[in-house]
């Protein structure tokens, strides 16, 4: 056997592994959080579970903004200068750095909409611990692991804590008045987790923080910035859908059996992440365009397949999930499954392929117009008084094909550059 064979071989296992950590890793977050699901919506009813679903909604714009796109582009130098010791360490403190002054702020914002906003206010205590919680799970240094290929004792660790975080919902929580106790948890998990990843990535690499220049995080400031306006477009049909619907639903019936749905397809959709997540730091060293397609022939047929039964079997799916309070969250569910047919090949057609292309700008590109066309969806409803939880999850299946036709046609007129590899 060659040594490029016996590399590809090491390489091939080092993905396998990768993926399968960060399918545990990922996978099971949600997994809890939805093993939970039936358990909530039963014991708070659909307005309360609303409540959290629009406040966890909203505090997707503030994860967004602490995670700043650094998952992307800091796990792609890492990947690139793993062996570099100094330079791993630097690229930690200064996004460490940056994400304390984010924090800063992101604590700053929420205290101004409590003061002037009347339903932030109403649930103020409520906010504050989600942002918390959301917060600290924002230093978790998962792209250090990413970058490094290396997701194993993190991912154990990580995992038997959100567990017992879980199993504490079943334990405590048990009429609407206690609906505090789900950020609480959430907030005491996410702060274990980062505490139990930091310490294992000082003792196992010897990682450490070290003095970096005003120039050196502006650098990654600047750098991740792209990878940034690109993630807020895709709040646009995600966190801005449950917003909106929470604004227009005063009951908040409507705005819970949305939230239940969305809950179903985001599992799903979150559970495909790890294919693109694990392969984009092993696209950019390795560009082996090859495997995308394997991918695809893989496990496309699964998910067509999957997507047909959960639409004929949606409205009994959503009642024996989540009560029978919840039996029109089966429309919008079924509205959102051409956005799940879409998930991975726009994953993997994104920054895995147009990456390792050098064409990440055409991968940003395409969540932009597919936000345009979402948000102009968003208004013509609003003026026309159309907007419900259906034509909401269809206006994001819209957006979602919108995205992948434009990564597929910016991957085929560039073809040529898969020859090269």
């Amino acid at each position: 056997m060659s040594l490029k064979s016996k590399g590809m071989n090491h390489n091939s296992r080092l993905l396998f592994k990768n993926t399968l950590m960060l399918y545990i890793l990922q996978f099971s977050t949600y997994l809890f959080s939805f093993i939970t699901v039936p358990y909530q919506t039963r014991v708070l009813g659909p307005e309360i579970y609303g409540v959290l679903g629009v406040v966890g909604a909203v505090m997707m714009y503030f994860q967004l903004f602490m995670d700043f796109g650094f998952l992307l582009s800091a796990t792609e130098d890492i990947s690139k200068n793993r062996t570099d010791f100094h330079y791993v360490c630097k690229k930690l403190t200064s996004i460490t750095l940056i994400k304390v002054v984010f924090a800063a702020v992101c604590f700053g914002v929420m205290a101004v909409l409590c003061a002037v906003v009347g339903k932030f206010a109403e649930h103020r205590s409520l906010y504050f611990i989600y942002l918390a919680a959301f917060v600290i799970n924002s230093f978790l240094p998962d792209y250090v692991f990413r970058g490094l290929e290396d997701m194993s004792a993190v991912t154990l660790r990580t995992v038997l804590i959100k567990f017992i975080s879980c199993i504490m919902v079943f334990v405590f929580l048990r009429t609407e008045e206690d609906y505090m106790l789900v950020p609480a948890f959430l907030l005491i998990g996410n702060t274990i987790a980062v505490l139990f990843a930091y310490a294992y990535l000082f003792k196992k690499f010897k990682y450490r923080f070290e003095k970096v220049t005003a120039s050196e995080i502006f650098h990654d400031f600047k750098r991740s910035s792209v990878f940034f306006y690109s993630r807020i477009a895709t709040t646009v049909y995600s966190a801005t859908n449950t917003v909106v619907l929470g604004m227009v639903d005063q009951a908040g019936v409507i705005t819970g059996c949305y939230t239940s749905a969305d809950k179903v397809v985001n599992m799903v959709k979150n559970g495909l992440s790890p294919i693109s997540d694990s392969l984009y730091p092993y696209m950019v060293k390795n560009r082996d365009f090859k495997l995308v397609k394997k991918i695809l022939l893989i496990f496309m047929p699964i998910i067509v397949v999957g997507c047909a039964v959960v639409g004929i079997f949606a409205e009994p799916l959503c009642v024996f999930v989540f009560g029978a309070e919840y039996a029109d969250a089966a429309a919008i569910l079924r509205a959102f499954l051409p956005a799940v047919v879409a998930t991975l090949p726009s994953y993997i057609f994104g920054f895995p392929t147009l990456g390792a292309m050098g064409l990440s700008k055409y991968a940003n590109y395409s969540i932009f117009v597919g936000s345009i066309v979402h948000i102009a969806g968003i208004v013509l409803m609003l003026i026309n008084g159309s907007i419900t939880g259906v034509t909401l999850a269809a206006m994001t299946s819209v957006s979602e094909w919108i995205i992948l036709s434009c990564r597929i046609i910016a991957v085929y007129r560039n073809r040529n550059i898969m020859k090269g590899a």
